[in-house]
């Protein structure tokens, strides 16, 4: 498998977005461009059926990515467990896709022998140590995450501690919604120095509605913006000529 760099928006939320498209359609037209959108829901305690819990797993399954709804204190070990097992998966789908093409359409690393899936497993797993990562973390700021954004600081804090301790290259950028002028501000542009991201956390601040279906899509751009904005101009001009 050629060596490439994993992309994943990571979106920390805690309810229904209100504001803007679909937040599903815009984590399908990233996973589109290769750009694997994971989500995770912060609970209130005592919560036994979140609003937002259909719409957090609608989001992560169109996006490609991984879902957990977790409370508070649970938040730190959550942000690394499912940026880890985004990578996994997202490096298990490139195996699987480069295995039928070897084995045919009809096989995947499922009909293997399981000596064979342990040592691609193992391949796997070093592949998620190796590789480059570009993490967008996304961060809800509306008015009902006001009493969350210390343990969101603490945990992405963690995170970056956690990706500073693989052997890849690293980018990793912040963004909260809604923004003070549009749907999205940047709080932390790409950056390899991880350990800056504490120095920028008072910048966090809460208020407004949630429009998390363009924050999504804003989150996007981020990655490589003119290539990205080409190739979607691109798309739009196929499907209005009918091709």
């Amino acid at each position: 498998m050629r060596k490439g760099t994993l992309k994943q928006i990571l979106l920390i939320t805690d309810g229904c977005s209100n504001k803007g498209e679909s937040p599903a359609a815009a984590a399908a037209l990233a996973n589109k461009q290769g750009i694997t959108v994971n989500v995770i829901g912060i609970l209130e305690e005592g919560m036994e059926q979140p609003e937002g819990l259909e719409e957090v797993e609608e989001i992560a399954h169109s996006g490609g990515g991984v879902s957990q709804l977790v409370y508070q204190q649970a938040l730190s070990q959550t942000v690394q467990m499912v940026t880890k097992q985004a990578m996994t998966q997202t490096l298990q789908g490139f195996v699987n896709k480069e295995l039928q093409q070897i084995l045919g359409p009809d096989n995947s690393m499922e009909d293997l022998e399981p000596e064979k899936r342990g040592e691609i497993m193992e391949v796997v797993e070093d592949m998620g140590e190796t590789c480059d990562l570009e993490v967008l973390v996304l961060v809800d700021t509306s008015a009902s995450m006001s009493d969350k954004l210390p343990t969101v600081k603490e945990a992405l804090a963690d995170l970056s501690i956690s990706l500073n301790a693989r052997i890849g290259r690293n980018r990793f950028s912040i963004f909260q919604f809604p923004g003070k002028r549009g749907d999205i501000e940047r709080v932390m542009g790409w950056s390899s120095e991880l350990s800056s991201v504490e120095r920028l956390f008072p910048k966090l601040s809460s208020g407004g509605v949630t429009p998390t279906g363009p924050a999504i899509r804003e989150a996007m751009y981020q990655f490589g913006k003119k290539n990205l904005r080409r190739s979607l101009r691109d798309e739009r001009g196929m499907e209005e000529t009918g091709y």
